[in-house]
């Protein structure tokens, strides 16, 4: 008997260390237990418009499978934000061509000269020839902290936020133009957090995150204030801010965005794994901005991937993982109304891009 009481120490005890030890944060793939619904959702209840994606092919080859798996999924149109200008951009288009009824293309800004007299002249100029060529709108223009640049794109403009003067001409003539622009704003809120027991996200916080300890990193608020005051100064261009603005953790912000200003659209990309957490409260801001939200991916082109979409936004299943979206935490579906799915499907989208 004394030996069984060892042996089952030891067991405890080698259990407790494997935990703790051997299993690192990055490598926890956890499998629900739960004998519950799980709803596999192959196509979208309604037709989609996806407005967050990017230019994932390599090959025209590519371009026609990621269409075969539209068509299966119920994606109508996708948005492939570019992020390019000048002959890229040109590539791009040709690349696209067959299916121009199938992408919409959005251009990049061309910041390459930047501290010059030149710059907001031959950025306007750059954005008049793209949109020639059938650019529909900009993006994605991107500002985590340090200045703005476009994604995908090396060039960073260091110094330059959303709402310097310098930006006002590439504001205007996206209004005149009628491009929407694609705005990232910041990260999310635990990015900045430390990287300790008491971060919400640490399951990824370890690897993403922002050093605010960089000369010249702006917080998290003082980005979410000057993409404010770039709206708020120019009414008449149309912003769309991809991710919930990056404020997931308190909806309250980008509500009160939404309440002033009729110029402002969000979109949901990569954000799943953010508000999966909380799905009464998401029902509760989808239903009440139904309006002012759109579909959108920013995770590739694989069908499981618009399917785990779907079953979030469309089911009330519950204690599910995504590796789809790399977190880490358990999500349920938000059982979202039909009148809602709708507009933030595909309705929404064709009114910001009329």
């Amino acid at each position: 008997m004394k030996h069984f009481y060892f042996l089952a120490a030891a067991l405890l005890v080698g259990s407790m260390a494997y935990g703790q030890d051997a299993i690192l944060l990055k490598d926890y793939t956890p499998k629900s237990i739960y004998n519950i619904q799980q709803t596999r959702v192959e196509k979208a209840k309604y037709p989609v418009i996806d407005a967050h994606s990017h230019d994932y092919p390599t090959t025209r080859e590519e371009v026609a499978q990621w269409v075969k798996t539209m068509d299966s999924k119920g994606i109508e149109k996708t948005v492939v934000l570019t992020g390019y200008t000048g002959a890229s951009f040109d590539s791009i288009v040709e690349v696209y061509a067959p299916y121009k009824d199938r992408f919409d293309l959005w251009c990049g800004l061309d910041l390459s000269d930047y501290g010059k007299p030149t710059f907001a002249e031959k950025a306007v100029k750059e954005l008049r020839r793209c949109h020639k060529l059938g650019a529909k709108g900009v993006g994605e223009v991107t500002d985590k902290g340090l200045g703005v640049y476009v994604a995908f794109q090396t060039y960073m403009a260091k110094g330059l936020h959303l709402n310097d003067p310098l930006m006002t001409p590439i504001y205007d003539v996206c209004a005149e133009l009628n491009m929407p622009l694609n705005i990232h704003v910041a990260e999310p809120y635990w990015m900045y957090l430390p990287a300790d027991k008491n971060n919400d996200g640490m399951m990824n916080a370890g690897n993403w995150k922002i050093d605010l300890t960089i000369p010249g990193m702006q917080t998290h608020e003082q980005l979410v204030a000057q993409f404010d005051d770039a709206v708020a100064k120019h009414p008449k261009t149309l912003f769309v801010a991809c991710h919930f603005i990056n404020c997931s953790y308190d909806l309250s912000i980008v509500g009160k965005m939404l309440d002033k200003y009729p110029n402002l659209y969000v979109d949901i990309s990569a954000r799943f794994g953010e508000t999966g957490s909380i799905p009464r409260h998401m029902k509760k801001f989808y239903t009440r901005y139904a309006d002012r939200i759109l579909y959108g991916t920013d995770n590739g082109m694989s069908p499981e991937m618009y399917e785990m979409t779907f079953r979030i936004l469309e089911t009330d299943d519950e204690h599910f993982y995504a590796p789809e979206f790399h977190y880490h935490w358990n999500l349920s579906g938000f059982d979202l109304p039909d009148e809602v799915l709708r507009k933030v499907y595909r309705e929404n989208f064709l009114r910001v891009i009329k």
